[in-house]
């Protein structure tokens, strides 16, 4: 574990949230709680399963693990 407000320790989390802000909070404004939470969800949604990640052969990241999981092994 490394000292506190140390990006590196969650550095996924950090990645997502800066994605989240700069490509949903910096070009959309939100009438209430309730239409900001909509987006939101709706940008999660986008970003796990839409979105092409090049980190992740340009696959989404639930493509991604649909593709790299270990196989299942016969009985």
């Amino acid at each position: 574990m490394g000292s506190v407000g140390d990006a590196h320790d969650n550095s996924m989390a950090e990645s997502f949230f800066a994605t989240l802000e700069c490509e949903l909070f910096d070009q959309a404004r939100f009438r209430n709680h309730t239409d900001a939470r909509t987006e939101i969800m709706r940008f999660i949604d986008w970003y796990n399963h839409r979105r092409r990640h090049t980190r992740l052969d340009n696959q989404s990241p639930v493509r991604y693990e649909q593709n790299h999981q270990p196989a299942a092994h016969a009985a």
